[in-house]
C-alpha cells in the first residue's frame, strides 16, 4: 500500500493487469452478485434526474424494479446502491444481440441523451473505493468472473490503473492521477 494525498492505494492496481473482455464474460459483473453498484449521495440525485431519459433504454424488468424500489436503494447497512431485478441483475442492465450485458445509462450517454456516463463505481471497476473518515482506500477487487479480463490485460500488458485511467481522473482528478503515474514509473513490476 502507498499513500497519495488522502488515499491509501493498493499496489495491486499497479502490479496487476486488466482489460475487460466482454466477449468472454458477457458483462457478468452487472448480473452476478448480491448487491447493486455502489452510489454516492450526488449520484442518487443524478439518477433521479436522468431516469426519464434513461427509461426508454431499459428492459421492462428494469423499469418494474426501479418503479417499485426507486432509482436507487439504501441497504440495511446504510449504503446507497442501484436496485436489482429479483436480487440479481442491476436494474439498469440491458442486453445486446449477443446477450452481452450493457448499461442502459451508458447507452443513453453514448447516444447523447444524457451527459453522465454511469456511476463512478462501475466506471472504476475492478477498482473499489471505500471512504473512511480520514482517507479513502483504493483497492483491486479480485473476482473470478474477471479471469478473462486479467488474461487479456496480461496479454496486452495493461495495468489496472491504465485501464481505468478515465475513471480514476473522474474520481480523484488529473493531479492525483499524475502522482499515481509517477509512483508506477518508479515501481518495479
Amino acid at each position: 500500500m502507498f499513500q497519495l494525498g488522502k488515499t491509501i492505494v493498493s499496489e495491486d492496481i499497479i502490479e496487476k493487469d486488466f482489460v475487460c473482455n466482454l466477449s468472454a464474460c458477457k458483462g457478468a459483473c452487472c448480473i452476478d452478485g448480491d448487491a447493486g453498484a455502489p452510489l454516492s449521495v450526488d449520484e442518487v440525485k443524478i439518477l433521479e434526474d436522468i431516469y426519464p431519459k434513461v427509461k426508454p433504454f431499459l428492459r421492462q424488468e428494469g423499469i418494474d424494479a426501479i418503479e417499485q424500489q426507486g432509482t436507487s436503494i439504501t441497504t440495511e447497512f446504510g449504503d446507497l446502491e442501484t436496485p436489482l431485478i429479483n436480487g440479481a441483475d442491476c436494474a439498469y442492465v440491458i442486453f445486446d444481440e449477443k446477450k452481452t450485458a450493457l448499461c442502459a445509462i451508458e447507452e443513453a450517454y453514448n447516444q447523447g441523451e444524457i451527459s453522465w456516463k454511469k456511476p463512478v463505481s462501475c466506471h472504476l471497476y475492478p477498482i473499489r473505493v471505500k471512504d473512511y473518515s480520514e482517507f479513502s482506500g483504493v483497492n483491486y477487487e479480485r473476482w473470478e468472473i474477471c479471469d478473462d479480463a486479467c488474461a487479456l490485460g496480461k496479454e496486452l500488458q495493461v495495468p489496472i490503473y491504465k485501464f481505468v485511467k478515465e475513471a480514476l481522473i473522474r474520481k480523484f482528478g488529473e493531479d492525483w492521477y499524475a502522482e499515481l503515474e509517477k509512483v508506477a514509473e518508479t515501481y518495479k513490476r
